[in-house]
């Protein structure tokens, strides 16, 4: 457990089911007692609290926090995490078609190691890319829902293959009675108003990528001829706010070295530009030492995310929704509950196909050093890809163990330990101490929103996450 203190209440966060609760007296007069104490005696308990409760119902309470593994019998030993299951089932619902390692932006910070210039791009053929979508449904047949995401490079450099893969889709899926949801990240430059008007008619979810006001994009974000690109993106990003109306349209930012003021960064995005949601992506562990964010740049980070939250929170309490996605993102990781034993769908839920078919974790492994889990020809390589899932589930000699965020986090991004440390298994220890801040910060942001105004997340939550 671990406790949050609200004004005049105490939460307790339920650390194995990330469950909530507000503690009333007789609760908060048991966990006193418990923490005074290494062990706690019959005798003990009457004496502290037989003058102040009815001795069933201390009992009762008693027993709902053995239940809840908050307290042990004396000599049994305290169950951290449930035992690692073997891995034999891989329900893909998500398949990322990397469909160009050619982009016509040279954006300093980029991870993608196989990146090249357009005119040396490497196209995905439309066949693999059909290939990758029935591999999708071979491995999870029967769901209602699918996703289709599209990547690069920059996607819109590879127009013809996308429309024929929509087409495709729209109908195998419809003949299924399936769902399936197209989505796409794009640097905006290649966007006119046919395409926004194609993407509107077949419902992409469409998010940007611009890392703020003129100055602060311009400085990473450039030509290949080293020009700043804010000028065109902004252009093209007001087109597209302007007639785009299938979905909400998000930002995503990246914050490198010396961009650390997120609230300036937010508000123009969000306010002055007029995206739905905005979301930051800090780079703590690139290839490329010179871009990564200091521990003091990490810390300003984090303290400006704070202030955004308490935004975040003002206006859910007159029931507004504030589009910071890293607050909405954990807001909904704590509405339902969640329970993660892996940090993301990847290997799992997901799986990116490189230009060649072969499947790779994620989008951002594809043409790193890491081994493929097979090709969209022969299938998943279940027995390498189940040791990479069950190794990452066995947190038994990792500090992850006893770390109260530990089903929230479930030890970060794959890709960022990987660049940091060479191993993806390994938890992204070089910020744990700020994540568990940022995780209790969003827990008495929770907190206090579902005291004084539940139905927010009945409104703007739930709603999401369906979306």
């Amino acid at each position: 457990m671990h406790l949050v203190n609200l004004k005049q209440r105490t939460m307790l966060f339920h650390v194995p089911s990330s469950g909530l609760f507000e503690l009333d007296a007789m609760s908060q007069d048991v966990i006193d007692l418990f923490s005074e104490q290494d062990a706690v005696t019959a005798p003990m308990i009457k004496d502290r609290l037989d003058s102040r409760y009815p001795a069933n119902e201390v009992v009762e309470l008693l027993e709902e926090f053995k239940s809840l593994e908050i307290i042990h019998e004396t000599g049994g030993v305290a169950r951290y995490n449930p035992t690692p299951k073997k891995v034999e089932n891989f329900p893909l619902t998500t398949v990322v078609l990397n469909v160009n390692t050619g982009c016509n932006l040279s954006c300093t910070y980029c991870y993608k190691e196989d990146l090249t210039t357009p005119s040396e791009g490497l196209k995905m053929e439309v066949e693999t890319a059909i290939k990758s979508v029935e591999m999708l449904l071979k491995e999870s047949p029967d769901q209602r829902q699918y996703n289709v995401v599209f990547f690069g490079g920059e996607p819109l450099s590879n127009m013809p293959l996308i429309r024929e893969v929509v087409a495709y889709c729209e109908k195998r899926f419809a003949d299924l009675e399936a769902r399936v949801d197209f989505t796409m990240t794009t640097n905006a430059t290649l966007l006119n108003e046919k395409l926004v008007d194609w993407f509107n008619e077949h419902r992409f979810g469409l998010t940007i990528s611009m890392d703020g006001p003129k100055a602060m994009h311009d400085k990473n974000r450039i030509t290949v001829g080293g020009q700043g690109t804010y000028d065109v993106v902004k252009k093209k990003v007001d087109m597209l706010l302007s007639r785009y109306t299938a979905r909400p349209v998000g930002c995503r930012v990246t914050l490198t070295k010396g961009i650390t003021d997120v609230e300036t960064i937010f508000n123009h995005l969000y306010h002055d530009l007029g995206f739905a949601e905005v979301g930051f992506g800090p780079v703590t562990s690139g290839d490329i030492a010179e871009f990564n964010l200091s521990g003091e740049e990490m810390i300003a980070v984090f303290e400006g995310q704070k202030k955004l939250g308490k935004k975040y929170l003002e206006a859910a309490l007159e029931n507004k929704n504030y589009g910071f996605g890293n607050m909405h993102q954990l807001m909904t990781d704590l509405h339902e509950g969640q329970k993660k034993q892996l940090p993301c769908g990847a290997g799992v839920g997901l799986l990116a196909v490189d230009k060649d078919g072969g499947l790779n974790l994620c989008h951002r492994f594809t043409g790193s050093d890491m081994p493929l889990f097979g090709d969209v020809d022969k299938g998943i390589d279940k027995p390498a890809l189940s040791a990479f899932v069950e190794n990452r589930l066995d947190r038994s000699q990792e500090g992850c163990e006893t770390c109260r965020i530990r089903n929230i986090c479930s030890g970060g991004c794959y890709h960022e330990s990987y660049a940091k440390y060479g191993d993806p298994t390994k938890p992204s220890y070089h910020y744990c101490d700020l994540l568990r801040d940022w995780i209790d910060y969003g827990v008495e942001v929770y907190s206090q929103i579902m005291l004084e105004n539940p139905g927010f997340f009945d409104a703007y939550v739930s709603p999401r996450r369906g979306a």
